[in-house]
């Protein structure tokens, strides 16, 4: 097995993201590798132009991002707790896109993520980034379903 210097672990702070962090902090331990923590906050829908009462869009994403923030810091606070090469990074944008460019800006070697496993019809209206990360990344990637 290959030697990972760099593990990007990404999270959206559901339970299978939490059950995903597990391994991606167990390799990181066992290589020793500097594990990236990345959370991506998808790009709200532009409503500016329509009529939308009491709402400041600059205020509304300043929020959104103010609570990722308290959620990677709670995250990290929580599942953390002997390990210390790691860095968190909360960006916006498209959650596929931005994973793998972030990979490709830090040099990983791995991705890791969890999956919801959905099927029918919701696979179909929500997607999967886990699915697109694993088809478009030229980074491996590892994804890990969670037992429900």
């Amino acid at each position: 097995m290959k030697d990972f210097r760099t593990i990007l672990y990404a999270t959206d702070f559901s339970e299978s993201s939490d059950y995903a962090f597990e391994s991606a902090l167990s390799l990181a331990k066992k290589f020793g590798a500097r594990l990236l923590i990345l959370h991506v906050i998808n790009e709200p829908v532009d409503l500016r132009g329509f009529y939308v009462p009491h709402i400041s869009f600059e205020k509304l994403e300043e929020e959104i991002e103010e609570g990722a923030r308290k959620l990677m810091e709670k995250f990290c606070r929580t599942h953390i707790k002997d390990y210390d090469n790691y860095e968190t990074f909360i960006v916006p944008g498209i959650p596929y896109d931005e994973i793998i460019k972030n990979a490709a800006e830090n040099s990983a070697d791995l991705i890791v993520l969890g999956t919801h496993g959905r099927t029918g019809l919701d696979h179909v209206l929500f997607g999967s980034t886990a699915e697109k990360v694993v088809r478009k990344s030229p980074v491996a990637v590892m994804t890990i379903r969670i037992n429900e």
